[in-house]
């Protein structure tokens, strides 16, 4: 497994669905961009901990399934999907313990052997039918 793969995979096994903070500054780099599936746009590891903790106040189980994964040197693609039942507010609306399940793709660049950069789409005309 390349350096690519191998950081987009703990990317999402130890730093999302373990939220393993510990991990965190040793995937991404100091001035890591993230654009998350649901629009927002942080920087720096302390702004990725902040979206994914947002997250996590409104659906505490949320989970990231990497469906399909292409690297290049430098690059990674993937084809996601997310799971949980959201307890918080999401969207706009207000959670009442509802299953969500919707899909995503994200696109990594790499710097050295960290993480620098990840824009992420996500179905969200889908995750919004399921809030309703």
């Amino acid at each position: 497994m390349g350096d690519e793969s191998r950081l987009v995979h703990q990317f999402y096994v130890d730093a999302w669905n373990r939220w393993d903070d510990t991990v965190v500054d040793e995937l991404l780099a100091p001035e890591f961009t993230f654009r998350g599936s649901l629009g927002d746009e942080v920087y720096g590891p302390d702004g990725w901990r902040d979206y994914r903790d947002a997250i996590r106040r409104a659906v505490p189980d949320f989970h990231n399934e990497v469906v399909d994964l292409v690297v290049a040197p430098g690059r990674a693609a993937a084809r996601l999907r997310y799971t949980g039942h959201v307890h918080g507010a999401l969207l706009g609306v207000p959670g009442r313990g509802q299953p969500i399940v919707y899909a995503g793709a994200a696109f990594f660049t790499v710097a050295g052997e960290r993480l620098a950069g990840a824009w992420v789409l996500g179905d969200l005309d889908d995750l919004r039918r399921q809030l309703d």
